[in-house]
């Protein structure tokens, strides 16, 4: 007969309580149990003393006859001094899974683009302010009294900067026109 040290579950609905009890292997996890050796109840803080209450003695004596503990059994049974547990270690517990690790790759992809991208801004050569080039006309210093001159001259240069509207343009005027109501 395979004998095991593990918890039992009690209590009601979200409200576990464990007993800690030697029983056969075979056996339901809240069937049959030959000896209830503790309690454990995990609502308590983890510093509590009523948290994991263990018979020390009696756990001894079920190791000796043979009894394995389950994993949680035997960090409770190295906690109270009674048996040395070996730690374990799960190298790949830590690791992202495929999917993780693809979109790492993609925002890494991304990243590596627009550091790119910004050095080739950084490193490009600044383009050179172009200057409007406004007709200048030289003329001799104007007398004191020729302001209308100045104006003349101001008010041709205007028009020749505003153009006559394109056919393209007007066309675009009359279809948004044509589609916004008149108010009423």
């Amino acid at each position: 007969m395979a004998l095991s040290i593990r918890l039992s579950r009690g209590g009601s609905k979200k409200r576990p309580y464990y007993r800690i009890v030697v029983a056969d292997a075979r056996s339901p996890r809240d069937g049959r149990f030959i000896e209830k050796i503790g309690t454990y109840n995990p609502l308590l803080a983890k510093d509590s003393g009523e948290r994991v209450k263990l018979d020390g003695d009696r756990a001894k004596h079920w190791i000796g006859v043979g009894a394995q503990p389950t994993d949680r059994v035997a960090r409770f049974l190295d906690a109270a001094g009674v048996r040395e547990r070996a730690a374990r270690n799960n190298p790949n517990k830590g690791k992202p899974g495929e999917k993780a690790t693809e979109r790492a790759e993609e925002r890494a992809e991304k990243l590596k683009a627009a550091e790119a991208a910004a050095e080739e801004a950084k490193n490009a050569p600044a383009p050179e302010p172009v200057a409007e080039e406004a007709p200048v006309e030289e003329t001799a210093a104007p007398a004191e009294g020729s302001n209308e001159e100045a104006e003349a001259v101001i008010a041709a240069e205007v028009e020749a900067a505003t153009e006559e509207p394109t056919p393209e343009a007007e066309q675009v005027a009359e279809a948004v026109a044509e589609e916004t109501p008149a108010s009423e």
